[in-house]
């Protein structure tokens, strides 16, 4: 019995090389807010290399999740970089089951300026945006004073997000 909870152990954490360990905990909590739940497990989504070709480079099959509770499907994650004026900043993408995002949560902002696509007020615009729908910076999503290269990088990063995962869906 112990040998299989080992093995059980190893096979978790083996999933998650990908995501930096300090980040698991962030990840846990905003997954159990979002979906309001007390536990959840979660399994990297396996993507066939036929489907990975039609696939932006910009998207990283390491690091997108299916969330399930007691075998139902919940929703997924995405965990991903994207650039900013100097550096890169980490985030993920909650969606539900229908793949329409339910929050977007900035999990390390490395620059000095810019840091306000951080906010929750901010990062709302992109909640209920279904993999249909491709977003405009300055009309669909606001601009911020100061974080003009940050947020246009949110949402590209967004846009390519839907759209690879459009790909998927088909």
């Amino acid at each position: 019995m112990k040998l299989l909870s080992y093995i059980f152990v190893l096979t978790c954490l083996n999933s998650f090389v990908e995501i930096p360990k300090n980040y698991l905990k962030k990840i846990d909590k905003e997954i159990l807010i979002t979906f309001d739940i007390p536990s959840y497990d979660m399994e990297r989504v396996e993507i066939s290399e036929e489907v990975l070709d039609k696939m932006s480079v910009n998207f990283d099959p390491e690091g997108f999740y299916k969330i399930t509770q007691e075998e139902a499907d919940l929703g997924y994650f995405y965990f991903g970089k994207a650039p900013s004026k100097a550096d890169e900043f980490d985030f993920i993408v909650i969606f539900d089951k229908d793949m329409i995002i339910k929050k977007i949560k900035i999990l390390a902002y490395r620059e000095d300026y810019g840091g306000e696509i951080s906010s929750k007020r901010w990062l709302r615009q992109f909640d209920g945006i279904s993999t249909k729908t491709r977003l405009k910076y300055g009309s669909d999503i606001m601009g911020i004073s100061g974080a003009t290269i940050s947020a246009q990088s949110m949402t590209n990063a967004v846009n390519d997000l839907l759209t690879n995962l459009s790909i998927l869906a088909q």
